[in-house]
């Protein structure tokens, strides 16, 4: 098997098991918080990444995988970055309507655009614009029924956006720049993250629900639910950052709004959700744009491997002749490889409802 087929199938297990475990969270937390009344999302995702970093280092300690320490200030501020992202995006569900939540969620893909176009030089062909039109359309008329406004929510859905945005984007970028593994990076990210939570939850939980999360009365079922959630939420960090790591923030978008699509059809067949035609058109349209931006996608991946491959030979050629070498401007400073120009790739400036 060649490396770009071990590549393509490694890319789509992260994908798959990235929707499986989010969908089988979501379903979970609408149980523990629909039918048990556990309302606290924020300490809830503290203690979900509590759990994962020890599975991580309970895997670091039987040597499946290794410990690579980098940059301490890229993974502090990355970190914390993320924990207050999670904290933005359940404070702007808690004082906006869903219909609005949900419009700040599909902000998150056009927003990322932008901020990669900006500031990465990244170029997304007219093609794939287009299919993430469909997709947004789709998922709009799905799930988006209200439009009320109001001034701090619209602020803090801002602001979730934003640092959502500049998150994902950094998972993908710190992976790339210091060659790191998505478990690499996720086992010296999670405690900044958990310590984040763990500090803020309590106070935004709260606010938001008027509860206090250690007066609350935790049965054996809440207990069971609670704990089923963390272990599933180990799968859905490590999934998160696995798929950004191998595709890009605007995909794990993607794939975050198929998850939204299957759970409103879990939803309705598993815990009879109301369900309409709006839903079951938004879904058609959504799925679409799906298909459609994977087509594009995949083509332009085999266009992008193939002008790849047909450099390789000509500077195989050049390097055997100096003075083709010199006339083509080979010889400049290499990393590693003879011929091979050593470039610096952008990196940003270092100073997820429950992710799924």
């Amino acid at each position: 098997m060649s490396e770009g087929q071990k590549f393509q199938l490694g890319t789509i297990g992260a994908l798959s098991l990235s929707v499986v475990s989010s969908v089988s969270i979501v379903i979970c937390n609408k149980a523990l918080i629909s039918t048990l009344g556990f309302t606290f999302a924020t300490t809830l995702t503290s203690w979900h990444l509590l759990v994962t970093f020890c599975s991580l280092h309970v895997a670091l300690w039987m040597k499946m995988f290794e410990h690579k320490p980098f940059d301490p200030r890229a993974v502090m501020g990355f970190g914390i970055l993320n924990g207050i992202s999670i904290g933005l995006l359940n404070l702007s569900l808690g004082f906006n309507s869903v219909g609005f939540y949900q419009m700040t969620k599909l902000a998150i893909i056009p927003c990322t655009v932008l901020l990669e176009t900006l500031f990465f030089r990244k170029k997304f062909s007219r093609k794939i614009q287009f299919s993430l039109s469909i997709l947004l359309l789709g998922v709009g008329i799905a799930t988006v029924t209200d439009l009320q406004l109001n001034m701090l929510g619209s602020v803090l859905s801002l602001l979730a956006v934003i640092t959502t945005c500049v998150a994902q984007i950094m998972t993908n970028t710190i992976q790339k720049k210091f060659k790191v593994s998505s478990t690499q990076l996720l086992y010296q990210s999670c405690p900044y993250q958990a310590i984040t939570l763990f500090v803020i939850g309590p106070f935004l939980d709260g606010l938001l629900t008027n509860q206090n999360v250690f007066a609350f009365k935790y049965t054996s079922h809440v207990v069971f639910f609670i704990v089923l959630s963390c272990l599933i939420s180990v799968s859905v960090n490590f999934s998160t950052f696995l798929v950004i790591g191998k595709t890009s923030p605007v995909t794990y978008q993607v794939l975050g709004h198929l998850k939204t699509c299957l759970v409103l059809a879990f939803g309705y067949v598993l815990l009879r959700d109301p369900f309409n035609w709006r839903n079951i058109l938004g879904i058609m349209v959504a799925v679409v744009g799906m298909v459609v931006y994977s087509y594009f996608c995949s083509i332009e991946t085999q266009q992008k491997a193939s002008e790849a491959s047909t450099q390789l030979p000509q500077m195989s050629e050049s390097e055997k002749d100096p003075l083709i070498a010199a006339e083509n401007g080979s010889g400049v400073l290499s990393d590693g490889g003879v011929g091979v120009p050593k470039t610096v790739a952008p990196v940003w400036n270092s100073n997820k409802d429950f992710q799924a």
